[in-house]
């Protein structure tokens, strides 16, 4: 299976990059932003598309022909403003989903934020609200996308070195977890394809990813 990972430069998307150039039956395609990002993806033996969330829908998909699936790990960032939370983590990943329809690709994983139900963008921060509105209606649009895919929210994220145990399901208390591990449970939800349709929240925990994915 080829994955396109989309943000693959960012803290999460190294990591799976790497993990999937790691295992058995998974290649990765890393989409970056600049080319002088490149080497190190190609270092690890992983094709790289340079391709920028703000193009239109036709360049990304470009980007995302020949591949089996899509993950999207990119995010604004916690210095950017509103206008770049819109144009990223909202208009960027429905341009990401509508790209990997024009392109064939039916397998989508998207990392969303913890909880982005209508209730968690009443309760949040003014200056937070723009972000967990744009995640709920990306995932909102997966869901009506007609693709096969998976929403995994995580817990507040840490640089630690992954675990490899969590704990998933549809809620569970809010805790943190290892970006780490994280994208082990991007690849976990590739390779197992029970994990198609479903929505989860994942902190660290007790049970080993594989089994924990295949448990949702």
């Amino acid at each position: 299976m080829k994955v396109l990972v989309v943000g693959a430069n960012g803290q999460i998307g190294k990591h799976v990059v790497s993990l999937i150039q790691d295992s058995e039956g998974l290649e990765a395609r890393a989409m970056i932003r600049k080319e002088e990002q490149a080497a190190s993806f190609e270092n690890l033996g992983a094709e790289t598309a340079v391709v920028d969330l703000e193009d239109d829908i036709k360049t990304i998909s470009k980007a995302a022909e020949g591949v089996d699936a899509v993950v999207f790990t990119a995010g604004s960032g916690p210095n950017t403003g509103k206008d770049k939370t819109i144009l990223i983590d909202l208009d960027g990943a429905v341009k990401t989903m509508e790209a990997a329809k024009a392109a064939g690709v039916k397998r989508f994983v998207l990392i969303s934020s913890f909880d982005t139900r209508r209730e968690a963008i009443q309760a949040a921060s003014e200056s937070f609200a723009p972000y967990v509105a744009a995640k709920h209606y990306a995932d909102e649009w997966l869901k009506r996308a007609d693709l096969d895919y998976t929403i995994i929210h995580p817990g507040r994220l840490t640089n630690d070195k992954g675990k490899g145990q969590v704990h998933a399901a549809v809620e569970v208390e809010r805790n943190e977890i290892p970006r780490e591990d994280v994208a082990a449970v991007i690849v976990a939800s590739l390779e197992n394809e029970a994990s198609i349709g479903k929505e989860f929240q994942v902190v660290t925990g007790n049970t080993k990813i594989e089994e924990a994915v295949a448990s949702i």
